[in-house]
């Protein structure tokens, strides 16, 4: 993809592995200076951000749990003091677990809740408030929602959410020229996927999907590059599903 971000400024939080390291090093190829959020991976964050750097691009690392709104704020500003603007926000963020309704405890619940949507909300509040105008917000959701799988109660509610805040938020920025989608991955190969599973299960899901397999982290980093271009204009308040067929 041949679309320049250059003088634009990424947040993309959860970004030390995974698909948000993949999306962070996309972003940074494509011109953007990135803010390279982290919880707890601080030395893998920041080497995403010297990859970045590396290349002649812009970046830095930043510890913020976005559980905590005084930590999303102190985010922004970061980003703002860094590179004096935010043109994109990427809210990947998140975890799972997979336990039937029956046996999730209130701590359990309280918790996937507190960083899968109350973090991609406050930060939903921050770019509303300081976003450039003409920026684009992406949610990273999950193609689970269209499933019934059992054992995913929890982490698919949360993602239901961050559904419907994606088509709000877009309605309310749309007069600023801000597009929010969310972008719906199927199984990815990650270690988070991948953990707890035999790669008989892994097969499986695989097997799902239309193309038979399941999905690199740069399927997804580059739906989310086309949906930051200046040819998705015209796209908002939608839920991409980039899953190879896996869920319709």
């Amino acid at each position: 993809m041949g679309t320049s971000l250059e003088n634009q400024t990424a947040i993309v939080t959860g970004a030390s592995r995974g698909i948000g390291r993949a999306i962070a090093l996309k972003l940074g190829s494509l011109g953007a200076a990135v803010v390279v959020n982290y919880a707890n991976s601080a030395p893998q964050a920041e080497a995403v951000a010297a990859s970045i750097r590396e290349t002649g691009g812009r970046a830095v690392s930043v510890q913020a749990d976005v559980r905590r709104v005084s930590e999303i704020e102190a985010l922004f500003d970061r980003a703002l003091a860094e590179f004096g603007r935010v043109n994109i926000l990427v809210n990947n963020a998140g975890k799972g677990f997979y336990k039937k309704v029956a046996d999730v405890s209130e701590a359990e619940f309280d918790d996937i809740f507190a960083l899968n949507v109350k973090g991609l909300f406050f930060a939903c509040q921050q770019a509303a408030i300081r976003l450039a105008d003409g920026g684009k917000v992406i949610n990273i959701s999950s193609s689970v929602t269209k499933l019934m799988l059992p054992a995913y109660g929890p982490y698919a509610a949360t993602k239901g959410a961050v559904e419907q805040i994606t088509r709000v938020l877009a309605k309310e920025l749309g007069p600023r020229g801000i597009s929010v989608n969310a972008v719906s991955p199927g199984p990815v190969d990650t270690d988070l996927f991948r953990t707890g599973k035999t790669e008989e299960q892994v097969r499986q899901m695989a097997g799902m999907a239309a193309f038979g397999r399941i999905g690199g982290v740069e399927d997804i980093a580059d739906v989310v590059a086309l949906l930051v271009s200046d040819g998705a204009g015209w796209i908002t308040g939608q839920n991409i599903c980039v899953n190879g067929g896996f869920a319709a």
